[in-house]
């Protein structure tokens, strides 16, 4: 049996990037749900602020249109595969395999995989992500190439027509705030600002013009980056 293709699952962290790709996904498709993992991440304030973001979103510009939400909890899994700096105070710096030791192994994949056992109980076809290799941390489950092979990987596992869908995938941060804009306005990027969460060290004291964070983590670097070229522009 086919999928709904006018439904779909959008991976919520209740960061910048799955915020606006979830206002994507609402401007498009007649409802979606949203799915969320708990993987003891040191920023596991994102998931505060998943509540208040879906409320905000539905009631800005999408009524009717967001559907259940799903939160998994996968901290007990991650910690016995190993820590990371994104799951551990560990310092952030780059590994001598030139990836940044925020990197945890296998972390996209496995929401990809959950997500689409989701999707296929709920009969939802369209699995849809924030992940970009444009203005990125260089993470390799981020790039356009992984996502191909899983989707060929989920749909033969399945037996399903999964599409996934990555509409940030070759935005840079400036051209994602654009589009925030684009799709609700002043309103939304306001929203973005004041609700969301992308600091890997869970800074939610300061308040800066692009949001909250410590300012100086790659996060936030790339996200300060991208709001000047956007405002600048």
């Amino acid at each position: 049996m086919d999928a709904r293709g006018d439904h779909a699952l959008v991976l919520f962290s209740g960061g910048q990037d799955s915020t606006i790709t979830l206002a994507w996904a609402l401007a498009r498709y007649r409802e979606v749900e949203t799915v969320g993992f708990r993987y003891g991440q040191r920023h596991a304030v994102e998931l505060e602020c998943r509540p208040r973001l879906r409320e905000k979103l539905a009631a800005m510009a999408f009524p009717g249109r967001l559907g259940e939400d799903h939160l998994i909890d996968l901290g007990p899994a991650m910690a016995a595969v190993g820590e990371t700096a994104l799951t551990s105070d560990a310092a952030i710096a780059l590994g001598a395999d030139g990836l940044p030791s925020t990197f945890v192994p296998g972390r996209n994949l496995l929401f990809l995989t959950l997500a689409a056992a989701i999707a296929h109980r709920r009969d939802l076809r369209r699995v849809i992500g924030g992940m970009c290799e444009t203005d990125y941390s260089g993470y390799p489950d981020c790039r356009d190439d992984t996502i191909k092979a899983m989707q060929i990987a989920l749909n033969l596992g399945m037996a399903r027509r999964f599409v996934l869908e990555t509409p940030l995938m070759w935005l840079s941060k400036a051209e994602s705030w654009r589009l925030a804009r684009d799709l609700g306005g002043e309103a939304l990027v306001a929203l973005i600002v004041e609700e969301t969460h992308t600091c890997y060290l869970g800074e939610r004291g300061a308040r800066h013009d692009w949001g909250y964070g410590c300012g100086t983590c790659p996060a936030c670097a790339l996200r300060e980056a991208g709001y000047r070229e956007f405002r600048a522009a």
